[in-house]
């Protein structure tokens, strides 16, 4: 588990997409639990799927990045952001998607983790199926509604502590549902925001919560170049890079992988799946 003072500095640079990903108001209280998914929504391994084993205490894992000493890989990982909240503006027109960037990684041949909420999956169905039935992709787990599970994370509205074990089961059974065949038992905490209360929270899902050494910057980005300089400055052996699918929101990120990428490659990197770098790390359970 990171300490809670790097736990800030790795989510502040995503603290403006957290507004849009969000809702564009104050904080509000969280919505009532819905009825507990059947046990099918939790997240079993598929069978050869690494994992952490827990924490102390039976805490839910944490992951950030490969070993730094076995090879140059990287794990380009992707938010697919829809919040529960943003059905209407979706249905006047803005897009939550984007096509371009998958086709570009499919194009370039780059494997992909995409952590997508229950509702953008509900959102772009066909997008969600064809993501989970394409090998060169894996699909994990989001949150359904992108909102937080701490108090303070940016504005965003909380989930309540005894909803934060639904709200991971929701999201697998939304992402089935859409038709992912195998959702990975990986997590992502909407902006990257957990305490130990969260962790424990959600330890009956079993699944490695999944964080990031490498901060894009392409939340609300303009300059696709300067996005591409973080990024290559940024990678080192084993790293996790976090980037968005979600158009209105990170527009640039299409043209940000298109540069990333055979540069990266040009100085010997691989990429690879989260799943990978996990299998790597040697300590899965």
């Amino acid at each position: 588990m990171i300490a809670l003072a790097r736990r800030i500095t790795a989510v502040c640079v995503l603290g403006a997409a957290l507004a849009a990903c969000g809702t564009a108001g104050p904080a509000k209280p969280a919505r009532p639990a819905h009825a507990e998914p059947p046990a099918s929504s939790a997240a079993p391994s598929p069978a050869g799927t690494p994992t952490m084993a827990a924490g102390p205490g039976g805490l839910t894992p944490v992951f950030e990045h490969g070993p730094r000493d076995r090879g140059k890989t990287v794990a380009l990982t992707f938010d697919a952001d829809m919040t529960a909240d943003e059905g209407p503006r979706a249905a006047a027109g803005e897009r939550f998607d984007n096509p371009g960037l998958i086709g570009a990684l499919r194009t370039l041949k780059v494997p992909a983790t995409v952590f997508m909420t229950g509702r953008w999956a509900e959102e772009y169905p066909d997008q969600a199926r064809a993501l989970g039935r394409d090998a060169q992709f894996e699909v994990a787990n989001h949150s359904y509604s992108h909102y937080s599970f701490t108090g303070d994370c940016y504005g965003l509205p909380t989930v309540a502590p005894h909803a934060q074990l639904t709200e991971v089961q929701r999201t697998y059974a939304a992402l089935r549902k859409a038709g992912v065949p195998h959702p990975m038992p990986y997590f992502r905490f909407p902006g990257g925001c957990y305490d130990r209360d969260a962790l424990r929270a959600i330890s009956g899902a079993g699944v490695t919560a999944v964080q990031w050494d490498v901060i894009s910057g392409d939340a609300f980005a303009t300059d696709a170049d300067a996005v591409v300089r973080q990024v290559l400055d940024g990678v080192k052996p084993g790293s996790v890079v976090v980037m968005h699918c979600t158009r209105s929101a990170a527009p640039t990120t299409e043209k940000v992988v298109r540069s990333v990428v055979p540069e990266l490659r040009r100085k010997g990197y691989r990429f690879v799946k989260v799943s990978e770098l996990i299998r790597e790390s040697g300590t899965p359970r």
